[in-house]
């Protein structure tokens, strides 16, 4: 299996520790963040990722190289203009052939990612969501799911949400198909491809994830992934 790692986020909240190091290579536990999700998805038998990249994209380059001690073949893409999660996907034309993952590179991970796909294949579905709880709706893709798990309304960051606490994870399922679904130029999963997939009736689920994750993007949260991780490590 592929997977796409999203790393090209500047991580503006999180200066000056990121004025020098990208907010996915940030140290956690001793480590870059990355170095753990690449480990992460080779237990789950992902053999090959490819990185947008865009804020210091050098470091990220040098600290990971060819993802050989990792167990993977990386792929790497500059942007030198952001492009969007979904527009992403055109830097690595051809390279979505097969059922693939998506991940936002700002995440501290350790799911049941068999869990996920399997749930993805048993509904046929396009796309899948990995599903949190949250009690910040304002700052999140905020979700629906029917009984089956089928998303059936999904808004993000919206100013008003009174339809429960979940939430968007930023870990997907993808067919190839997705790619088909986003345009040239800039486009993002949230405001643009999960809300048309869903107008035009095509089959996305959600799935409460299994596990730990944790999203790093701020002082608070990463204090918290230093803690927790190291807890988690021993």
């Amino acid at each position: 299996m592929k997977a796409l790692i999203l790393a090209a986020g500047a991580g503006t909240r999180l200066r000056p520790l990121t004025d020098a190091c990208p907010k996915p290579m940030l140290p956690v536990a001793g480590r870059p963040l990355l170095a753990w999700t690449l480990e992460w998805l080779r237990r789950y038998g992902v053999t090959e990722a490819a990185l947008n990249l865009h804020h210091l994209p050098d470091v990220v380059r040098a600290g990971l190289g060819d993802g050989s001690r990792f167990g993977m073949r990386l792929h790497y893409a500059t942007e030198e203009e952001l492009r969007g999660t979904a527009g992403a996907l055109h830097n690595f034309p051809g390279f979505f052939d097969q059922t693939f993952l998506v991940i936002y590179g700002d995440l501290l991970l350790d799911i049941d990612l068999d869990d996920l796909i399997r749930f993805h294949r048993q509904q046929s579905a396009i796309m899948t969501l990995a599903l949190k709880r949250t009690d910040t709706p304002h700052s999140q893709g905020m979700i629906d799911i029917d009984a089956d798990g089928r998303v059936v309304r999904f808004i993000e960051k919206p100013a008003v949400w009174d339809s429960g606490d979940t939430a968007n994870a930023g870990v997907y399922v993808c067919e190839p198909d997705v790619v088909s679904w986003t345009p040239p130029g800039f486009s993002d999963f949230g405001h643009d491809i999960i809300p048309a997939l869903l107008r035009a009736g095509v089959a996305v689920y959600g799935r409460p994830l299994r596990g730990y994750l944790l999203d790093i993007g701020t002082p608070a949260a990463y204090a918290q992934a230093q803690q927790e991780w190291r807890k988690r490590r021993i």
